[in-house]
């Protein structure tokens, strides 16, 4: 028999120790928070790791913002699991979730407008100098060293008031890097944003994503998510639904998830019976703003109004409404010409305004829901010159009720409802008046496309009914699934009108840009 000698014997190598994968940035698991009887998170659950973007969505209500409040230490948690790079966390307050290299990048950037773009960045923590100076030298530089960075220009000297949002957000992601801030957390950053702000910020997020941070993104849009982000999780009423890695899902996918149901038409638009011109509106023009601007809507018709932001359809509508001067031309209602700046003669004679931004125009956020259902009615409620509560609440609940607002009850302040529930207040509080034109101006900014649904399918059944509609909309899906007839302004001035058959997105991009590779 052969034997092998015991230095025969063949050694194994030793493999090279594996390094443990990383923890996770941020990971919570199973979080729950409740105010008083009500449960708005049930099971909040998301997982960020470094280096990647991560897609939160969900309906209005769906639990997300009372996640991120968590996650920024404006609220503590009731239950579940809150880790920070594998350590468990319970943050205090805001400036603890700060201090552990936490940013939250809102929708409305709340910065000091007299103060210049360096002194918000280094606000509440300049450096000094040795003689105990603060030291703006230093502070200018490293705010140069950031901005080049990011690859943006904003002059560091210059006051921030008069800014752009989308260079005031810039200055608020510049503020969480030079904290050196490991999870960025952008929630709705682009609503107000132009096409190409919303580019420049993309390629912000894609360099800190770059660089090793982690990143959260909040947005009701879903090109946005596909276009940027590398991962989505779902929630819906408070609950995780599903993390799903952005290639393996689709929109209809999410949709789904995210409403609990198939959402077979976002665009339901029902037959209506055209009528006679209800708004004629002639030769329109406030110098610098816009110019000769003619236009009707009829009795039962939805005109869609489109274009990029800054054409001045916001301007237009307010002024048809009286809210904003102008200085010739006419607008008629129903035959008989308004008066210029009168908003109450406007409303008297059956014209309604749904503005654009519904929390600082539309709505007294304090105040309770039936409060502000009413506010456009409540002289009609008035009993010698008393407005008791009975009358004004059976007002508020047929509208609270048909549009389906969801709130604990009519006493509630309206602050505390989700965007699309604001939304549909502000919609109750015109339609309670009983217009005969209803002018809505963004409908569906910043609400989920459960409530988009339910929006449009409101317009489309008022319209129906006989409302004269003119929608203002920066998603042209919107305007062309739900628009009879889509006009097109561009810098000022009505540059096209399609019927809806007609209204192809080449065509109103073309007559919206003047641009004809942009319409490609």
């Amino acid at each position: 028999m052969f034997h092998l000698k015991e230095e025969d014997v063949p050694v194994p190598e030793e493999a090279p120790p594996t390094a443990s994968p990383a923890p996770p940035a941020l990971e919570l698991s199973r979080v729950v928070k409740s105010f008083g009887a009500v449960v708005a998170l049930r099971s909040g659950t998301i997982t960020l790791e470094e280096g990647s973007i991560h897609a939160l969505i969900g309906e209005n209500g769906a639990g997300k913002s009372t996640l991120v409040k968590i996650i920024a230490g404006l609220y503590r948690r009731d239950a579940g699991t809150f880790r920070l790079r594998g350590e468990d966390v319970d943050f205090h307050s805001t400036a603890q979730s700060k201090a552990s290299g936490i940013a939250v990048i809102y929708q409305e950037p709340t910065l000091f407008p007299d103060l210049s773009v360096t002194e918000n960045i280094f606000m509440g923590r300049q450096p000094t100098n040795r003689f105990g100076r603060i030291d703006r030298k230093a502070m200018r530089a490293e705010t140069q060293q950031i901005f080049g960075r990011l690859g943006v220009s904003i002059d560091p000297d210059r006051v921030t008031e008069g800014l752009s949002i989308a260079d005031q957000q810039i200055i608020e992601i510049a503020k969480a890097i030079s904290l050196d801030a490991r999870v960025l957390i952008m929630d709705e950053p682009t609503a107000a944003l132009s096409g190409v702000e919303v580019e420049r910020l993309f390629a912000v997020a894609r360099s800190l994503r770059d660089e090793g941070r982690a990143l959260m993104f909040i947005s009701h849009r879903f090109d946005e998510v596909f276009a940027l982000c590398d991962t989505v999780t779902v929630m819906r009423d408070g609950s995780y639904i599903a993390t799903t890695p952005i290639r393996e899902t689709s929109v209809d996918e999410l949709v789904r998830q995210m409403v609990g149901r198939d959402v077979a038409e976002l665009f339901p638009k029902l037959p209506a019976e055209i009528g006679d011109d209800v708004l004629v509106v002639e030769g329109l023009t406030r110098a610098g703003v816009f110019h000769d601007i003619s236009f009707s809507v009829r009795a039962g018709e939805i005109v869609g109004l489109a274009g990029l932001v800054g054409a001045g359809r916001s301007e237009v509508a307010r002024a048809v409404f009286g809210v904003d001067p102008y200085e010739s031309g006419s607008v008629r209602l129903g035959g008989r010409q308004l008066p210029k700046g009168n908003p109450r003669v406007a409303m008297a004679r059956g014209l309604a305004l749904v503005p654009e931004d519904r929390r600082k125009q539309g709505l007294v956020l304090d105040e309770s829901v039936a409060r502000n259902i009413t506010l456009a009615i409540r002289g009609s409620l008035a009993k010698a010159g008393l407005l008791w509560s009975g009358p004004e609440n059976e007002a508020a609940a047929i509208w609270s009720s048909r549009l389906e607002v969801k709130t604990a009850s009519l006493d509630a302040e309206t602050g505390t409802l989700s965007g699309g529930n604001q939304q549909k207040v502000v919609l109750g509080k015109w339609l309670a008046t009983d217009p005969k034109v209803l002018i809505v101006d963004e409908p569906t900014r910043g609400i989920d496309v459960g409530t988009k649904a339910e929006v449009h399918r409101l317009l489309s059944e008022l319209a129906q009914q006989g409302l004269a509609i003119l929608m203002i909309s920066s998603e042209l899906p919107e305007v062309l699934g739900m628009a009879d007839r889509v006009l097109v302004m561009r810098e000022g001035h009505l540059t096209g009108e399609f019927p809806r058959s007609e209204a192809t997105p080449e065509a109103v991009m073309f007559a919206a840009t003047a641009d004809k590779e942009a319409a490609l």
